[in-house]
């Protein structure tokens, strides 16, 4: 027999019969996207591997992606790749990068300023800037177009994975001031579909400026969702020339399974 008739017998007989256990274990062992796009092409008894709870359960074991309530996901492969892919939409949310990524809505008073944080550092100290407003309104915005961060059309409409909402805020104790915030999600011609426009926080002169966490989370949302705008900004109530506004940071913005809270 010719050395092409071993390699066609080769590549076309039969597949070696594995334990479960021990195809499992190798599936585990192969990147994700290979599992599903390659491994799961190879015969029945590999795709019934490769579409069972139990694979994707261990690899969400391994990897340290647990749920922390006591509803457990419908879709363990899903609930896998959306934590593996989760990651703060949202650019340069620590003006590390000056103002590189965010649109400029209004910069009224002496306009936006990047500051560093000081006396009162947020619960993670990490953040090391923030964006300080005047005593006019000052507004920032950014679009997030979520097919070019990987999340395609027919994948939200059908899971609808919950998106939440995080934004940092902080008044100086000298100076009154004004925080707001408007999240909303957009359809393809960018008109709102839902939207989380809370109340005006205002705080007075002689506070505690301690940090303050504002957070939403979109669930059950409906079909056509293409784009997140998010919006934040505010300014001092006392009209003093220079910065002493409301501070924002450490902004973001996530796609979660629904089962996280």
């Amino acid at each position: 027999m010719s050395m092409k008739t071993d390699v066609l017998v080769q590549f076309t007989g039969m597949l070696p019969v594995l334990p479960l256990e021990v195809l499992e274990e190798m599936l585990l062992n192969v990147p994700p996207q290979q599992v599903v796009c390659v491994c799961r092409l190879v015969c029945r008894e590999w795709k019934e591997v490769v579409d069972s709870d139990s694979l994707w359960r261990e690899r969400c074991r391994r990897e340290g992606y647990q749920t922390y309530v006591t509803k457990l996901p419908k879709d363990w492969r899903l609930f896998y790749f959306l934590c593996k892919k989760r990651r703060n939409l949202l650019k340069n949310p620590r003006a590390d990068d000056k103002f590189k990524g965010w649109h400029i809505m209004e910069n009224g008073g002496d306009k936006w300023k990047i500051e560093s944080v000081d006396e009162v550092p947020l619960p993670d100290n990490t953040v090391q800037k923030y964006f300080a407003t005047s005593y006019s309104t000052c507004r920032k915005s950014q679009l997030i177009d979520l097919e070019k961060e990987g999340y395609r059309p027919s994948f939200m409409d059908d899971f609808q994975p919950n998106i939440i909402i995080s934004d940092w805020y902080a008044p100086r104790w000298d100076c009154g001031s004004e925080y707001e915030i408007c999240v909303e999600l957009l359809n393809r011609k960018k008109k709102p579909i839902k939207k989380f426009s809370p109340d005006t926080v205002v705080f007075q002169q002689w506070n505690d400026q301690k940090w303050n966490q504002m957070t939403h989370v979109f669930k059950n949302y409906g079909p056509g969702v293409r784009y997140i705008r998010f919006i934040h900004g505010g300014n001092d109530t006392q009209f003093w020339a220079g910065w002493y506004g409301i501070r924002v940071t450490n902004s973001s913005i996530e796609i979660c399974p629904s089962v996280d809270r």
